[in-house]
């Protein structure tokens, strides 16, 4: 992996040309809570599926991530500063418009993006993020208190344990994990969302019971579309032949 600074935060980060000629826009990946660019991108064959269709790929781990640099207080996980380290990412690499797909928190950070950074992104994929990107501010206490636990057995059956588990399994840092649930919120309403105007498609699996249906956040947008990915949750949807299929058509016609 390569690294650069992010306004003095360490970002890591991964530029991928396809093996043949390049076409259409770049594709920035932002992945989601407790995960990392491997986990979201590279083994679930993103890259693969991508770099195939001639497209440049560039990913990067969230800042609390992964290999990027950890920091410990709620107010360096702010969604615009988030926002900021893809900007600065593309801003790097001299690139002034990509294609943006962003899974979970990843599709809350790019929400951001498209608010504050228009002219920069072609068109967006929102994965694993329904109804509840206006629905919820994020993911919050609960989940820090989940992460801050003396170990998981230690917690009951709920949605702090299931991130908790996951956050262990990626061997996540979880201090800068509970820094980041806290942090990493803003309340989105309708009519702001509505204001973003590039071509969004919304993806999310049918028995994905964290991230809301995908149908009334996609009719928010003037240019949004809506996938139900068959059979899948939040953690399996990631990685579906039917959802790469359908992105990567997606944004070929955009």
């Amino acid at each position: 992996m390569q690294e650069f600074s992010s306004e003095g935060v360490r970002i890591a980060m991964i530029d991928a040309p396809p093996e043949r000629g390049e076409t259409g826009r770049p594709v920035l990946l932002i992945h989601g809570f407790a995960s990392n660019h491997a986990v979201n991108w590279v083994f679930p064959h993103w890259l693969k599926t991508l770099n195939a269709a001639g497209r440049r790929v560039i990913a990067f781990d969230n800042r609390g991530h992964g290999r990027s640099e950890k920091l410990y207080r709620p107010e360096d996980y702010d969604l615009a500063l988030m926002a900021a380290d893809a900007r600065n990412l593309l801003d790097h690499f001299a690139i002034e418009a990509a294609d943006i797909i962003g899974y979970s928190l990843g599709a809350r950070i790019a929400a951001v993006f498209a608010l504050t950074y228009p002219e920069r992104a072609g068109a967006f994929v929102f994965g694993g993020l329904g109804a509840k990107l206006f629905e919820t501010a994020g993911l919050g206490e609960p989940i820090a208190r989940a992460l801050e636990a003396p170990s998981l057995a230690s917690l009951d059956d709920g949605l702090g344990k299931i991130f908790r588990a996951f956050a262990e399994a990626t061997k996540s840092d979880l201090p800068a994990l509970a820094a980041c649930a806290r942090g990493a919120r803003r309340q989105f309403s309708a009519a702001e969302l509505a204001a973003i105007t590039a071509p969004v498609l919304v993806a999310v699996g049918t028995k994905d019971d964290i991230a809301g249906a995908p149908q009334p956040l996609a009719a928010l947008f003037p240019a949004g579309r809506a996938l139900a990915i068959p059979e899948r949750d939040h953690n399996r949807s990631v990685g579906d032949a039917a959802f790469k299929k359908a992105a990567l058509a997606f944004l070929e016609r955009t």
